[in-house]
């Protein structure tokens, strides 16, 4: 098993996977967990000649979202498109955050009730949702536009089915990462509302451009070289079958 493919959704994101805003300058070199922090992640399988239509549509949602985060009912969100697209599976997403489960439903709701909402490319687009939550995650304030979005999905086995060795590896490393202006943001997070297996764990990174990504790459391999016997540990604590990722381009992300 490469520990390195660990980042790169499930969806999500899902999951998802993504951020909370805000320029946290408090270190979580050893993974201290915060407020819990709720994503909602939205993905299609746009038909590839109505993609153009569906970024108006997307813009439009965004539109929506610049308000929700002015008035403190979410802390985040952004959009994406799948690279490694595979057929049947989504080729666009998008997510927003928010610190209760109420702001959450409200942005949603909001959204589903939107003209928009039933526009061509929609109605004729597959579709999943996913609903997060973490309390391992940080992310620096602003509108990015330059994002990569790699997220791993993960089910720990019985002998650690919380991942504690897992998110005690891998947080750390995001973090410094983070520190070091690698990553716009990070998330190490499980479903809320189960769509895959209860425990199922998120990694989510939206690096800081391609070299963010090359960043990442080299850390995980200084990790392993410096600490062979943590990471070799963390993974035999995983069921390596259950492993997917996904890479995506971020047109924009925005973190209060």
């Amino acid at each position: 098993m490469r520990i390195r493919s660990v980042v790169a959704i499930a969806s999500l994101f899902a999951l998802t996977l993504i951020p909370l805003s805000a320029n946290r300058a408090s270190a979580q070199s050893q993974g201290t967990e915060k407020p819990v922090l709720y994503t909602y992640v939205s993905e299609w399988t746009v038909p590839r000649a109505m993609w153009a239509d569906y970024l108006k549509n997307d813009a439009a949602d965004m539109d929506q979202m610049k308000k929700a985060l002015a008035d403190g009912t979410i802390t985040s969100f952004g959009a994406y498109a799948v690279i490694n697209h595979q057929e049947g599976s989504p080729t666009h997403g998008s997510w927003f955050c928010a610190t209760s489960l109420s702001n959450l439903l409200k942005v949603l709701e909001g959204v589903r009730n939107a003209p928009n909402a039933v526009a061509p490319p929609l109605a004729a687009a597959k579709h999943w949702d996913y609903i997060f939550s973490s309390r391992l995650y940080n992310a620096h304030s602003g509108t990015f536009t330059n994002g990569y979005l790699r997220v791993g999905r993960w089910a720990p086995k019985a002998s650690d089915p919380d991942g504690k060795l897992l998110k005690s590896t891998m947080a750390p490393l995001l973090e410094k990462l983070f520190a070091d202006g690698a990553l716009h943001d990070y998330q190490i997070a499980t479903e809320d509302v189960h769509s895959t297996t209860p425990g199922t764990i998120f990694i989510a990174i939206n690096a800081n451009g391609a070299e963010g990504l090359d960043k990442f790459e080299a850390a995980l391999d200084e990790a392993e070289k410096n600490n062979a016997a943590a990471w070799v540990g963390f993974g035999t604590t995983l069921e390596e079958k259950s492993h997917t990722d996904f890479l995506a381009r971020v047109s924009s992300s925005t973190n209060k």
